[in-house]
């Protein structure tokens, strides 16, 4: 599917970025080139000093901004498949700096699609968030809109040879910024900060992103917001699991977050199809959520379906949370 191909990730340095450079590699040993497209200097040398040995000839870095049209354009040169991760995605950061999220997230997303449109990428996949349905905070409002141009960049195309697609998925597991890594950290102080005791979040590992974002490369039409089906925990078990002999202190839920979080809302259930492994939103527009090759022997879900952390049907308890964290100490370490 990617040997002999060039790809183009946009904020290639985060924890997705890595897994997905090295699944490649691994995976696609005819790969052609990956060129890594973010703003930090230093991060993309620590990045580089990872590398597996021979991966400089195929493995480029791109100082640029996804704000930066011109940049992306000249980025693009010679590009088949764009991942775009990039993204403010700190809910706090965003709720404080709101027009640099819209900036990034929002503008920079068009940026995005006009130059793949352009320069003749033929597939583009957008990672989105559960923070993107019914959003109550900026990131997720912002990472909404994202999401209706991505779909929506399908319609407007013309006669070039272009799909775009979105992958929405929960808390990777142990990713820079998450909670369990900030868990490990506290607990030296012997004391957990816990935000509200009937919080649950959504759960996938950093592998089973990469797998998801590949899967839909590998199947999209265009205009699908694939959503795997991925285990819930409850904050609280988090916290037994990395600190059973801490204090549990009760700290309130921070502005702009959710006590569950959610990724198919009641609105999108009239265009939700379920598959053994995931949920794909397709889109309403030229009716092509009845098009049978788009359904392609999916499960229409119920009107009233939802899908949320704390209605969902599998969940990770401390037993499990504490054997994958034992599993993964080196990786969590290293976001």
């Amino acid at each position: 599917m990617l040997n002999f191909k060039s790809i183009l990730i946009t904020g290639g340095t985060g924890s997705f970025g890595k897994k997905f450079v090295t699944t490649i590699l691994n995976d696609y040993p005819e790969i052609e080139r990956i060129v890594i497209y973010s703003r930090d200097e230093l991060k993309q040398y620590e990045m580089a000093q990872c590398m597996p040995q021979g991966s400089e000839r195929k493995v480029r870095f791109f100082i640029g901004d996804v704000r930066d049209k011109e940049r992306l354009l000249r980025a693009m040169e010679g590009i088949d498949v764009v991942i775009h991760a990039a993204a403010l995605k700190q809910v706090p950061a965003c709720e404080y700096n709101p027009f640099e999220a819209i900036k990034t997230n929002i503008i920079g997303a068009q940026n995005l699609i006009e130059s793949a449109i352009d320069k003749g990428v033929k597939k583009v996949v957008a990672l989105s968030t559960d923070k993107a349905a019914a959003p109550i905070n900026l990131y997720g409002a912002t990472k909404l809109c994202s999401d209706k141009l991505f779909v929506a960049a399908n319609n407007y195309k013309g006669k070039h040879d272009i799909k775009f697609s979105v992958v929405r998925y929960g808390n990777v597991m142990g990713s820079r910024g998450s909670v369990i890594p900030f868990f490990l950290k506290k607990r030296q102080d012997g004391i957990l900060p816990i935000t509200d005791e009937q919080m649950t979040r959504f759960n996938i590992t950093l592998k089973d992103g990469v797998d998801l974002v590949l899967y839909a490369l590998k199947n999209m039409w265009g205009g699908e917001i694939f959503v795997p089906k991925i285990p819930s925990y409850k904050i609280t078990d988090v916290a037994e699991a990395i600190g059973p002999e801490c204090r549990k202190e009760i700290v309130g839920i921070r502005p702009g977050e959710k006590l569950h979080e959610q990724m198919i809302g009641l609105e999108d259930a009239l265009y939700t199809y379920e598959y053994e492994e995931h949920y794909k939103i397709l889109p309403a527009i030229h009716n092509w959520s009845q098009d049978p090759e788009r359904i392609n022997g999916g499960q229409k879900v119920l009107p009233d379906f939802t899908y949320s952390s704390d209605n969902n049907v599998e969940w990770m308890g401390v037993e499990e949370l504490q054997g994958w964290i034992s599993d993964n100490l080196d990786i969590i370490n290293k976001a």
